[in-house]
């Protein structure tokens, strides 16, 4: 159909308990992002790392954003 835009839905959540962003696809492939090993390679004052944590607690989608384009 001409003119339909289709929505490719992506919903993230900071899980916890693996200290992950978890991304769940609109077709049902999920993704974790492992927070250790994305900041494994930098170098964090403490300032930079609450950054990071408010980051993922508060924008998950946003932290996987700045980790899958090689950001942090």
């Amino acid at each position: 159909m001409k003119g339909l835009i289709t929505l490719k839905l992506i919903h993230a959540e900071y899980n916890p308990t693996h200290n992950s962003i978890d991304i769940n696809h609109y077709n049902g492939y999920i993704l974790r992002i492992d927070c250790n090993q994305a900041e494994s390679g930098i170098g964090t004052t403490p300032n930079s790392q609450r950054y990071f944590n408010a980051l993922a607690i508060d924008n998950p989608l946003g932290y996987a954003r700045l980790a899958l384009d090689g950001e942090i």
